[in-house]
């Protein structure tokens, strides 16, 4: 099997599929039951964070929603201000454990 990976100033990037081959080689399961597992624990993760609520693991990091009040851009080909309206967005904090053993 051919794999790609690309490299950006020293990031190592996994698509879903070579992370879905890892997580079944590391349990001992079918690649089928890892991608099920893996598709659940992400809807759960969106789910919760729909709602409003953080979710957090502990020793790997914390999913939270934050809000971004509405503010004036500036459009850098016209020079002219832009409004930008509020959003939401997602954050993640690594834990502890995720730190130390990077």
């Amino acid at each position: 099997m051919l794999c790609f990976f690309v490299v950006f100033e020293g990031v190592f990037i996994m698509n879903k599929s070579e992370l879905v081959k890892a997580i079944s080689e590391k349990a001992g399961s079918t690649v089928k039951d890892a991608e099920n597992f893996l598709q659940a624990f992400v809807s759960t993760i969106t789910e919760s964070m729909k709602k409003g609520d953080d979710v957090m693991l502990v020793g790997f990091g914390t999913f939270s929603v934050a809000e971004r009040a509405e503010r004036i851009g500036r459009n850098f080909k016209t020079g002219k201000n832009i409004q930008i309206p509020a959003s939401k967005s997602v954050k993640f904090k690594a834990g502890k454990t995720l730190k130390d053993a990077v």
